[in-house]
């Protein structure tokens, strides 16, 4: 079994240990909080209560997230675009089989 010695950072004295400054979120940690207190309420059977503070922890993290629901927000008439091309073709292949399951019925009926 052999020891493996790690370089030292050269920007660092000989013994020093660099510490991280780390400042807490309070605004996710409120609303992480909220959101498990409103699960918590949900699930004792206190509806309203419940989804009050479920919607208080909605509302912190769209304050907290302004950038990202602004992002979304902008690509979601892409998306309703390309759902709307899902759906007409959709309604489109339907119509066609109908007008084919029409014709096969008058074929046989004769």
């Amino acid at each position: 079994m052999g020891v493996t010695a790690f370089p030292h950072p050269a920007n660092l004295p000989q013994g020093e240990i660099k510490k991280a400054k780390h400042e807490p979120d309070w605004a996710g940690i409120a609303a992480g909080s909220s959101f498990l207190a409103g699960a918590l309420l949900l699930l004792t059977g206190r509806k309203k209560a419940g989804l009050a503070v479920t919607a208080g922890a909605m509302a912190l993290t769209v304050l907290d997230q302004q950038d990202t629901i602004k992002e979304w927000w902008n690509t979601l008439p892409t998306y309703l675009d390309d759902a709307q091309r899902v759906l007409d073709r959709a309604q489109n292949t339907i119509e066609d089989l109908a007008a084919k399951r029409d014709k096969l019925r008058s074929m046989f009926e004769r």
